[in-house]
């Protein structure tokens, strides 16, 4: 299913317009190419980044962290949070588009303090 400026996957709603608009295009290429859908998104997206921004070395990176009984965003490196959440999943739903919003990279780790995913590289 071929997307457009108005019609597109609802993770890119975030995105700034410009990336929206070229990784709309390279998702578009890579369905065509039979990618599947998921995949074409997530490479269409860090590929329009690094199109429209350049290399990532220039973004900030923050980081989703358990911190006692609670969970925190915090700048990678920052002493304050951002965000403090009673939940995991309730910060993400906050960390996400912030963290668009400021084109960053958002690591997320388990509660034992390991990496458990990155977005947005």
């Amino acid at each position: 299913m071929p997307w457009d400026k108005k019609d597109y996957p609802d993770s890119m709603k975030n995105l700034d317009p410009d990336v929206r608009e070229k990784a709309i295009e390279i998702a578009n290429a890579l369905l065509r190419d039979n990618y599947d859908e998921g995949r074409a998104i997530a490479i269409a997206t860090a590929q329009a980044r690094k199109a429209i921004n350049g290399d990532d070395t220039d973004r900030p990176t923050y980081e989703v962290k358990a911190r006692k009984d609670e969970w925190t965003l915090m700048k990678s490196g920052g002493e304050r949070a951002i965000f403090v959440e009673e939940t995991k999943e309730k910060l993400l739903e906050k960390a996400k588009p912030y963290v668009n919003d400021n084109n960053g990279v958002l690591e997320i780790y388990q509660e034992n303090g390991s990496l458990d995913d990155t977005l947005y590289e």
